[in-house]
């Protein structure tokens, strides 16, 4: 017998179903018996899983690009990072929620209603699973509400990632084919689905290319060829495009900013109004006191204006900052405080607060006008958080076709997909024949970049990440599992390095305005500099640490780890409840060994 929602809570307590974190019912609540009759109850129950499975932040990101003055378990790993008794996203109340819907479909007699949010249960369960595989490899599979009678299925082991995945691209081309195809700004559509299959089919194949997991038919070539299909039709079919009114220096800053999401460009978005209590902290997380910061690696990767490397320049590594920020992609201003810099609807110019950043160079990306803000609130903002957008399926497709085997990337598929994004910004498209020519020594050295990418298509793939890297910047998690696919863990142990200052007690003019907004001294501050420092009057060693002593980068963590385990850290532990309540699930490879 099917249990119904009042009853369901204390029975899986009971039962411990899978985990044992499971959200509880209230008694009012209806049962599956008398809901699901007609649209607006679908609707009802289905919003849920916006609320669980998109939950955000959108805005931010720790990793080895972006971080923190205090950097985070993820990030200094080694011992710091432990297998949790439970949670740790090892959850399953969303997936019985999803299949609770779907189970109760035939209780609606509009064959339209039970299409449509068939189509949205099983867009969420493909979703559900993206966020276990890419975190966890082996999980099981559950594609209906178990019931009290389903102890073997409580217990079972874990399925391959080879069999959910198969399940997945069921549930979401059965999406792709059934939602609705009209731009909906907080509605999963086709044009959803057909970009998230891109995404998670580029995130397994790029997996198993790197990781060396899977046999033919189901092999990287097989994913990255599913990523590439269902990225072009969104290309060539969506109502979609890469948003560019013509303004270089604006239109990729105004997609964030924006206060209703941007159509043109963004797919889904979370919808967020003071009116119902909901607000956001992208603009505080860009002027508070987080420290929030970027890496140098990330700032030396923006091509110059003409296309050419930066990192090809002499000097490249010494330069002080105006020198170093002059003459670059368009959007480097437009993600990080560059000279000239001021609020939008502001005038005031700013240049990086050492107080708000904790490397010099600061995060500006989604910051909005100061008209906008919630006074009283830190700074807080309700405008709409991109959680799909066009520029990532672009950027999928170009990266699945490079990656492949079986198929040769051509020109033609790099001005599809790279070009509309590089002509927002004004920048030269990518010559794949070029790239492949004369692969960037920068972007594949152990110390700033991939050395693990090889191939005829070397170039090309190095330059796309360049590419993903940037325009995806500070977006959730993308940098995170983009490191976790490619293989590439060891970036994390990179230094984590800011601006370059040759020289201590001595002042430096950030801006080249004439006058100085950084002194750094030793021990002795000279009368004078009150007045004619405006921004950052820093201590060595006290407010601000150099990586040669007396002079080099700003090196906010260089007494902290930051390390990563090949052997362990590229999947999560599963929580030890959990093993010990289901005998049949084991550990991942490493998780269980004491360090």
């Amino acid at each position: 017998m099917k249990i119904n929602n009042i009853l369901y809570a204390a029975i899986a307590a009971s039962l411990c179903l899978v985990s044992c974190s499971l959200d509880k019912y209230p008694l009012d609540k209806e049962t599956s018996d008398s809901y699901f009759k007609d649209a607006n109850q679908f609707e009802n129950v289905s919003n849920t899983f916006y609320a669980d499975l998109f939950s955000g932040p959108f805005f931010s990101e720790e990793s080895d690009i972006c971080f923190r003055k205090t950097l985070p378990m993820l990030i200094r790993g080694g011992k710091l990072r432990t297998v949790p008794s439970s949670g740790g996203g090892w959850t399953w109340g969303t997936l019985r929620n999803i299949n609770n819907m779907l189970d109760n479909l035939d209780k609606c007699e509009i064959e339209s209603v039970r299409t449509e949010y068939e189509a949205v249960g099983r867009f969420f369960r493909a979703y559900f699973y993206y966020l276990k595989v890419r975190d966890f490899g082996d999980v099981p599979w559950y594609e209906h509400e178990l019931s009290v009678d389903d102890r073997e299925e409580l217990y079972k082991a874990r399925d391959s990632r080879d069999y959910v995945m198969g399940k997945m691209i069921e549930d979401i081309d059965f999406a792709i084919d059934h939602l609705g195809t009209e731009k909906q700004a907080y509605k999963v559509t086709k044009w959803t689905a057909l970009a998230f299959k891109s995404r998670f089919c580029l995130f397994e194949g790029t997996w198993r290319k790197y990781h060396g997991n899977g046999d033919a038919p189901h092999n990287a070539d097989y994913y990255l060829s599913l990523a590439a299909e269902a990225a072009k039709s969104f290309i060539t079919t969506s109502p979609y495009k890469i948003y560019n009114t013509g303004k270089p220096d604006e239109d990729y800053a105004m997609l964030f900013a924006a206060q209703d999401a941007i159509l043109d460009e963004v797919i889904l978005a979370k919808n967020y109004s003071y009116a119902l209590g909901l607000s956001h902290f992208a603009t505080y997380n860009t002027f508070g006191q987080n420290q929030y910061a970027f890496n140098k690696k990330f700032v030396d990767s923006f091509l110059m204006k003409d296309g050419s490397e930066f990192t090809a320049r002499p000097g490249w590594n010494e330069m002080e900052y105006y020198e170093e920020v002059t003459g670059r992609d368009p959007r480097l201003a437009q993600i990080m405080r560059c000279p000239g810099y001021h609020r939008i609807d502001g005038d005031s110019l700013m240049v990086s607060d050492f107080s708000t950043t904790c490397s010099g160079y600061q995060v500006v990306k989604f910051a909005q006008s100061e008209n906008v803000l919630k006074t009283g609130q830190w700074m807080a903002t309700d405008n709409d958080m991109p959680i799909f957008r066009a520029a990532e399926v672009y950027l999928n497709y170009a990266e699945a076709m490079a990656e492949r085997g079986d198929v040769a990337i051509t020109q033609e598929d790099i001005d599809m997909s790279i070009k509309p994004i590089r002509d927002r910004a004004g920048m030269p498209n990518i010559d794949l024949a070029a790239a492949n020519a004369s692969p960037s020594e920068y972007m594949a050295s152990a110390e700033y970049g991939y050395p693990g990418v090889s191939g005829n298509n070397k170039g090309v793939i190095l330059e796309i990440r360049r590419e993903r890297v940037i325009e995806l910047i500070e977006e959730g998690d993308f940098r995170w599992y983009d490191l976790m696919r490619w293989k590439a863990g060891k970036c994390i142990e990179q230094n984590f390095y800011g601006m370059y200052f040759p020289a201590v007690d001595r002042g430096y003019d950030l801006d080249n305005d004439g006058e100085d907004e950084v002194y750094i001294y030793t021990s002795d501050i000279p009368s004078d500099v009150d007045e004619k420092v405006t921004y950052n009057i820093l201590q060595l060693n006290k407010t601000i640490t150099l990586s040669g002593g007396d002079k080099g980068y700003v090196d906010p963590h260089k007494t902290t780890q930051h390390v990563f385990d090949e052997s362990r850290d590229y999947l999560m532990p599963l929580p030890s409840e959990d093993l010990a309540l289901n005998t049949n699930l084991t550990q991942n490879p490493n998780w269980d060994v004491k360090k």
